[in-house]
């Protein structure tokens, strides 16, 4: 065979293995595909293709493992089953920029699935080849790494402290400063995730200086950027006193108020999101918010948003108002309760109306004027329903119980109590009572007003144990009104009479 005919040969060869990878990758795209691929033993058939002699065939050898790896757990287990992870680590250090971005990509649809399979790649050496890739001159290969690192350390602390000790965070915090929107957002994803595992981790990203540079992003015209910010500044916040004081200190509000107003719903979710953090901790903390205008920004997109949106604004709400009478009269005063009012009657899923009933309780347990802030708004007889449908789930029967009972204890409004006397159970009916017998004996038009309203003749009908709390406070109330008029209500007394009026013999 003449030379040009062997050299053919070859060429065909690598034609046939460069179309086989490409063809492979393409069918790797579309989940409909991937048991078909798996049956044909496609892993076995990748593998030595990953160390071919050509970069292309190599590159997108890698990228179809990666594309199979990302569609499923028991893909992924196969991948490193194959012992392809440990080639391609070796190769990260080694190989061009092309390659590398499609072996971080291989390592993060591995890692992404759960924490065996993230620790898989951590055990191979995989972590410390990607935060060397973090150094990269090139910005692809920086984000693709960033993002392989962000599915390891967001499974639990301890993979996120592996990430830590590689030496990722100050790499990740440079990364927020170069000029690629894509780095910048997966950057600070990554900080976010490591973040959220405890106080020590969200410390590491914070004496790496993240606040700073975090904090001068709030203003990028970028919305997924911005997504990932406020999520990164709530993962620090919601760990300490201290930590969320730092996040203050960096004076992101009030510009973070501001974007409460931005276009995109999650940009506006995740600033709610900060200020709960942020106000859970402390009454100052919450009063700093209050003051810069962030309590009534947070109402008004309460009534602009709908179901999981809204449940970080409903549960900040309920964090200020927990603090102190004054801070949750504030609440009262911006019209918070009407809007939680609303968001109750509007929302179907049980635990956003546990969220609600939780906020509410803590608004209305402060005091009688806290009280009848609630009561005004019907939102006594909305506890009660709520508590007692039997389609209710067992947390938002437990919050709406815990929220009725504290509030009925402070509450001396009596038209928003007089509802609640009417099919209720005795173990709600005895506070409601006692709340009556509390108030009457003190108020003669409360009187007047109970036995026009028929309160008292429903009081009468009310059946309770000799000796319990309920009957003492039906006794009390009774006692505040002349014998005849209780016995009047009294049920059965219309039959009195008239039994009367049959013996009675005119003269």
């Amino acid at each position: 065979m003449s030379q040009r005919q062997i050299i053919q040969v070859f060429e065909q060869y690598q034609k046939s293995r460069m179309q086989f990878v490409q063809t492979v990758a393409d069918l790797a795209a579309r989940p409909q595909n991937i048991e078909m691929l798996q049956n044909a033993g496609v892993m076995t058939l990748l593998r030595p293709l990953m160390l071919d002699s050509v970069p292309g065939i190599q590159q997108t050898a890698a990228l179809a493992l990666g594309r199979l790896a990302d569609h499923s757990d028991s893909l992924s287990e196969a991948v490193v089953r194959e012992d392809i992870l440990p080639q391609l680590v070796l190769s990260l250090a080694s190989q061009n920029r092309f390659y590398k971005k499609a072996a971080a990509f291989v390592l993060r649809a591995v890692a992404k699935h759960t924490p065996e399979l993230a620790q898989a790649v951590l055990a191979c050496g995989g972590v410390d080849a990607l935060v060397l890739c973090l150094e990269e001159f090139d910005p692809g290969v920086k984000e693709a790494a960033a993002w392989a690192l962000n599915y390891i350390a967001r499974h639990d602390a301890q993979l996120s402290q592996s990430v830590v000790d590689a030496g990722a965070v100050p790499l990740l915090v440079l990364c927020l400063l170069e000029p690629e929107m894509a780095l910048k957002r997966i950057a600070a994803s990554t900080l976010s995730d490591i973040s959220k595992h405890s106080p020590e981790l969200a410390q590491t990203v914070v004496d790496n200086g993240a606040i700073a540079h975090l904090a001068q992003m709030i203003l990028s015209p970028d919305a997924k950027l911005k997504r990932q910010v406020f999520s990164a500044l709530s993962q620090i916040s919601k760990h300490s006193v201290s930590l969320a004081e730092m996040v203050i200190e960096a004076e992101v509000f009030p510009a973070a108020i501001a974007c409460l107003k931005d276009p995109d719903e999650y940009v506006r979710k995740n600033v709610t999101t900060l200020m709960r953090e942020v106000v859970k901790h402390t009454p100052e903390l919450s009063q700093v918010i209050v003051n810069c205008g962030g309590m009534a920004a947070v109402i008004d997109f309460l009534g602009e948003s709908s179901g999981n949106l809204r449940l970080p604004g409903i549960m900040m709400l309920g964090y200020v108002a927990a603090h102190s009478e004054n801070l949750a009269m504030a609440v009262i005063l911006s019209k918070g309760v009407p809007q939680l009012a609303l968001c109750m009657s509007e929302e179907h899923e049980h635990h956003i109306k546990a969220a609600i009933a939780w906020s509410i309780g803590q608004i209305g347990h402060h005091s009688p004027e806290h009280a009848k802030a609630v009561a005004t708004s019907n939102l006594l007889s909305k506890l009660l329903e709520l508590y007692m449908e039997a389609s209710s789930s067992e947390d938002l029967q437990a919050k709406s119980k815990k929220a009725l009972k504290s509030i009925l204890q402070k509450c001396t409004y009596l038209p928003g109590l007089e509802p609640l006397l009417y099919d209720v159970p005795s173990n709600i009916l005895k506070h409601v009572v006692c709340q009556f017998s509390k108030v009457l004996p003190h108020d003669s038009k409360a009187r007047r007003l109970f036995v026009t309203s028929g309160g008292l003749k429903k009081l009468q009908e009310i059946e309770a144990e000799p000796g319990s709390p309920l009957q003492d406070h039906i006794n009390n109330i009774n006692s505040c009104f002349p014998e005849e008029i209780v016995r009047y209500y009294s049920p059965g007394y219309s039959e009195v009479l008239l039994e009367r009026l049959e013996r009675f013999q005119p003269a």
